[in-house]
């Protein structure tokens, strides 16, 4: 953090990291001697207020009142968008324009901007819709809009109501709140600098214009790691996690979920989101498989790389402190039903393990790399796959009359207990002869 600082020519630079679920560091670089901020002073935290807007569109889907595939029209009609969806919206998938016409609107009041149809201009593609990533501003503007006309309140109320209250974010807010920092441009050239100002950013607010605390974010990215039933469940947040959205030509070591932005560095997959505002930069990042989160924030135009500093932070931890694993233990009971799915399966001539965990079921090849997922139960007594090929498909055991289990049927592949069981339906048949040598004259 002090090199993120020096090097990087801020007024002050504030982190934290995050382990599994209580903040375990925190500390502050400034350039003013006997002062600096702690996990309690606000920054302009940019685009991470998209996840935020993210979180809201969520529980409307949870909720049924829309469908990531619904157009966005259907909610919003005239915004002459057409068929773009919410999903894609998101995702940044819609063709929408990076920003809005006209003056920047980082820097311009929000005034400036009563209408969408002022946000969108009259040319708001740049791509096909669904054909590519790119960034959108404007995109969670109307989802921002999209929020207020299917709540009926403005966005920040709900916002306020919805995400922040539940989550105890007390320190997040639309405007700064004391203490706050002051937003600065430092000088390229000199170690001088000058003050930014602050805009209201109005219909843009959805897209940037929160204030935060790294003691707030640390505990949003908590939330964003483990879900909190009071605002999203767990699956929820896997499923925004989860890439929607391919990484930008020349950058394969990122993607972007459902308002998060997925990260690949050291050897670790990262979720999280960047922001930036005149005055200030923000990181938040965070490991699910190793309980970590970080978040680094300062109070500058450009300068220090608040997002290396971030993920340096997650791994200087997970190298230094690896994360003890769990301590295994038996399962305190296990269906019998359950229990004989155990062992080895095969689809076709390919060996399969099936394993019973304490969370569900995990199916992979016994060699080899291949296709494997673990499998939640459902209520129905079929299996749901949480990844990989199999994400999203029902694998159930089929019983003969007797009950004894005859095959497994996963998205229509059979798996059977002997390679092409001439017992079991194996799609196609299988040679009535059996299997046989290779007769020499």
């Amino acid at each position: 953090m002090a090199v993120a600082q020096s090097e990087g020519r801020a007024p002050s630079v504030v982190a934290a990291v995050v382990r599994d679920g209580e903040v375990v560091w925190e500390g502050a670089a400034t350039s003013v001697d006997g002062h600096g901020p702690d996990g309690d002073v606000q920054y302009r935290i940019g685009s991470i207020t998209k996840t935020f807007t993210a979180v809201l569109v969520m529980r409307l889907r949870d909720e049924g009142l829309l469908e990531l595939g619904d157009p966005v029209e259907k909610h919003l009609p005239d915004t002459g968008i057409g068929d773009v969806t919410v999903g894609q919206l998101l995702a940044h998938t819609g063709g929408l324009a990076a920003e809005t016409p006209g003056a920047w609107w980082e820097r311009t009041p929000g005034t400036e901007r009563p209408e969408l149809g002022d946000v969108l201009g009259e040319r708001p593609f740049r791509h096909p819709v669904g054909r590519r990533y790119h960034y959108s501003n404007p995109g969670y503007t109307v989802l921002g809009a999209l929020v207020e006309k299917l709540r009926g309140a403005p966005w920040e109320d709900v916002l306020r109501r919805e995400v922040l209250e539940p989550l105890g974010l007390t320190r997040t807010s639309g405007t700064a709140q004391a203490p706050a920092a002051g937003g600065w441009a430092v000088h390229p050239w000199a170690d001088v600098m000058m003050p930014e100002q602050v805009e209201d950013l109005g219909l843009m607010a959805p897209a940037g214009q929160l204030w935060s605390t790294t003691r707030d974010l640390a505990r949003f990215a908590v939330f964003l790691a483990q879900g909190d039933d009071r605002v999203l469940s767990a699956e929820t947040v896997r499923e925004m996690r989860a890439p929607a959205a391919p990484p930008e030509d020349g950058d394969w070591e990122g993607g972007y979920g459902l308002g998060v932005q997925l990260f690949r560095r050291d050897g670790r997959s990262l979720a999280g989101h960047t922001g930036s505002l005149p005055g200030f930069l923000a990181c938040l990042v965070f490991s699910v498989e190793e309980g970590l989160a970080a978040v680094a924030l300062a109070n500058c135009t450009s300068g220090p790389l608040v997002g290396a500093l971030a993920t340096d932070l997650v791994r200087i931890v997970a190298d230094a402190e690896p994360r003890f694993p769990e301590p295994w233990r038996p399962l305190p009971e296990i269906e019998p039903r359950v229990l004989e799915l155990a062992g080895p399966w095969y689809w076709g001539t390919s060996g399969y393990g099936l394993r019973v965990l304490a969370d569900g079921i995990e199916l992979g090849p016994l060699q080899g790399k291949g296709r494997s997922s673990r499998f939640r139960a459902e209520e129905d007594g079929t299996w749901t796959g949480l990844g990989g090929y199999y994400a999203g498909e029902t694998l159930r055991a089929v019983r003969r009359p007797d009950g004894t289990v005859s095959h497994l049927d996963l998205g229509s592949f059979v798996f059977t207990r002997e390679p092409y069981d001439t017992g079991a339906p194996v799609p196609g048949g299988v040679d009535p002869e059996g299997w046989r040598g290779l007769k020499l004259p």
